[in-house]
């Protein structure tokens, strides 16, 4: 395993010390990553099973120039386009690819560019994700707002302007339970137009239970789709379980979730396949469930509390856009998400070719949204899960895309 993905263990004690470095050193002391635990749901479902053939015969150095020409022609777009499209032999073409991408964009979406923002409201979990981190091994200040807490954020930014929010959890049950994220989506529905959710994978019924409460939408990221590397990295909790994440969206659109979301998080395996998956994965659920919204997000490594060494590898600014001019020409209907990961250039480039939707005004703190928002002092606060790179607030950010000639938009949806 990469060693620049631990973090600093100083401060574990003994015990725990030493069962990180079992897990990190002996496979033999994990449980198996492809095993449901108990109380896991298992769904009959066909898509896993179809994204993994396609990844796992695609050879993505057979392509050439020829392909990927051929594939910028069509104007239905086929799988094996795509593979040309996620191939080196790609890279050449991505100004044809921008194009494309940019007219696809404008003929579904016009100039319109979405705005959330995320609250994170509890930093426990139970896993331990080496390149997290909130992992259950990084030393970190853990926090976990109240309820009351958690409505004067979503105040402060409700105050902003903010139509639309994302609720994060650390993936711990014991400190945020099912009920405990109802409550925080319930609240959110006196303040905001739309409720997503991005927390620990759970079963249809709580799911339907959280779609009562108000969510829209859940994302969930599968992290990587190759199942060795996963096993590698992820060394402990319920998110070693790897079918039963893979799932995770289409029990919630079991469950009548409006929308669902998801993708790898590239950097962590072999970015063309990992792409490759993200896609395939979420167009295979929108073939099932036609009346869905499919959302596509793009998010790559980021530097964490106690290791600053970990980077998206083999994955730069020109690889990324040409996975996400690829993921719309193949998909022109999907939303793109593009997160505060990337460069406030990037991103202001990006949102004119093949993005929808970006975020603002962004923490991935706990309790922080007062001191970031108006500069005043709020008490306690909980270490961030990842440092981000486009801090810019709402106001900055929408006077920002209406400049490039942008539509900004903070919500589109009438409730009757």
């Amino acid at each position: 395993m990469d060693n620049n993905y631990f973090v600093d263990s100083e401060k574990l004690s003994e015990p725990a010390l030493k069962r990180k470095h079992e897990l990190e050193n002996d496979p033999s002391s994990r449980t198996d990553h492809m095993a449901y635990m108990e109380g896991m749901e298992q769904i009959k479902s066909d898509i896993r099973e179809r994204v993994m053939s396609e990844v796992e015969s695609y050879d993505y150095n057979k392509y050439t120039a020829v392909d990927v020409r051929r594939a910028l022609t069509h104007e239905t777009v086929t799988v094996e386009d795509l593979k040309a499209l996620l191939s080196p032999a790609a890279e050449p073409f991505l100004e044809k690819m921008a194009e494309r991408a940019r007219l696809e964009t404008q003929k579904h979406f016009g100039n319109t560019v979405y705005i959330f923002t995320p609250l994170y409201i509890a930093n426990y979990c139970e896993n331990y994700c080496v390149y997290c981190g909130f992992n259950c091994y990084n030393d970190i200040k853990r926090m976990q707002l109240t309820l009351e807490q958690v409505e004067h954020e979503m105040k402060v930014i409700a105050d902003s302007g903010m139509e639309e929010i994302l609720i994060l959890t650390g993936e711990s049950r014991a400190k945020s339970d099912v009920k405990y994220i109802g409550e925080a989506c319930k609240l959110a529905r006196k303040y905001f137009r739309l409720v997503g959710i991005e927390v620990y994978p759970m079963n249809t019924e709580d799911y339907r239970y959280l779609h009562e409460c108000g969510v829209d939408y859940v994302t969930v990221f599968q992290e990587t789709y190759d199942s060795d590397r996963y096993e590698q990295l992820h060394l402990k909790g319920h998110k070693r379980v790897y079918p039963y994440r893979f799932d995770a969206q289409e029990r919630a659109l079991m469950a009548g979730m409006r929308g669902v979301a998801g993708s790898a998080l590239l950097g962590l395996s072999d970015f063309r396949r990992d792409a490759l998956a993200s896609v395939l994965h979420m167009y295979f659920l929108q073939r099932k469930y036609p009346q869905a919204e499919i959302s596509l997000s793009c998010p790559r490594l980021r530097p964490i509390v106690n290791n600053e060494k970990i980077d998206p590898l083999d994955v730069h600014e020109r690889q990324l856009c040409q996975i996400l001019c690829a993921y719309r020409i193949f998909l022109p209907f999907v939303g793109i998400t593009v997160s505060s990961r990337e460069s406030r250039e990037f991103r202001n480039g990006i949102v004119k070719i093949a993005a929808t939707k970006i975020s603002a005004g962004v923490s991935t703190g706990i309790g922080d949204h007062e001191s970031k928002y108006t500069g005043k002092e709020c008490g306690e606060e909980g270490d961030e899960q990842f440092e981000i790179a486009d801090t810019r607030s709402l106001p900055k950010m929408y006077d920002d895309m209406s400049g490039e000639g942008l539509q900004p938009v903070l919500n589109d949806y009438l409730y009757v």
